[in-house]
């Protein structure tokens, strides 16, 4: 016969073991590191986050200099200001991409002193503020909406393009390929600087990147 000590025992014995409970995850949202390039993955048009700020590059060369380190020279053009900056880097030196996306869209109608582009394949609709709104911008034309961060923060239009005079001084007899200039207002409101024989009517070849006059249409 067991005794009540040896049943205690063997009860003990065939207990199922305690099993310690395991912490669980802390649930949230990850952090994902942003996108970094270095010198050389360089290349016209790739943006970059400096300070702050999304900029573009237009232009960029590697130098190697008989002396001393490699270095990169570059020309840079702020996304928020359009200024263009020259700016030097140390070959290898690393950046954090920018999240700038384009979206085609056609600028439809004003609404107020918004502007209003919409998608043409989804008909999907866009409000612009005018600080936003490149000053060649006219009814109808496809632009390039440019966003960062999900904000908007320009908008890109077709280079070259033609736009009619609606303003400007009468054209001078005799002045036909030189002589002077004058200012003119286009259709969209943005003043250019014309020839003199540029009449109001006419249609003007645009340079719409720097604002300047090329030729008539």
């Amino acid at each position: 016969m067991l005794s009540a000590s040896s049943s205690i025992s063997s009860a003990r014995a065939f207990a199922p073991a305690r099993v310690a409970k395991r912490a669980s995850a802390t649930r949230g949202p990850v952090k994902v590191s942003a996108l970094t390039c270095s010198t050389a993955d360089f290349k016209v048009g790739l943006s970059l986050e400096i300070d702050s700020n999304p900029w573009r590059i237009t232009e960029f060369m590697h130098v190697q200099p008989g002396r001393g380190s490699a270095f990169v020279r570059t020309k840079l053009r702020n996304l928020l200001t359009g200024n263009i900056n020259e700016k030097t880097f140390r070959s290898g030196e690393k950046f954090e991409l920018a999240d700038v996306s384009k979206e085609t869209m056609q600028f439809t109608y004003m609404d107020g002193d918004d502007y209003m582009f919409m998608n043409m394949e989804t008909f999907e609709e866009l409000r612009v503020p005018p600080v936003a709104v490149n000053k060649f911008v006219k009814e109808g034309m496809d632009c390039a909406i440019v966003q960062w961060n999900g904000k908007v923060i320009g908008c890109e239009v077709p280079n070259p393009f033609t736009f009619t005079v609606t303003e400007t001084d009468p054209g001078l007899k005799g002045n036909t390929a030189s002589g002077g200039d004058k200012p003119a207002t286009i259709e969209t409101g943005a003043v250019v600087t014309v020839p003199l024989f540029v009449n109001v009517g006419d249609q003007i070849i645009v340079n719409t990147d720097e604002g300047t006059y090329k030729s008539r249409a």
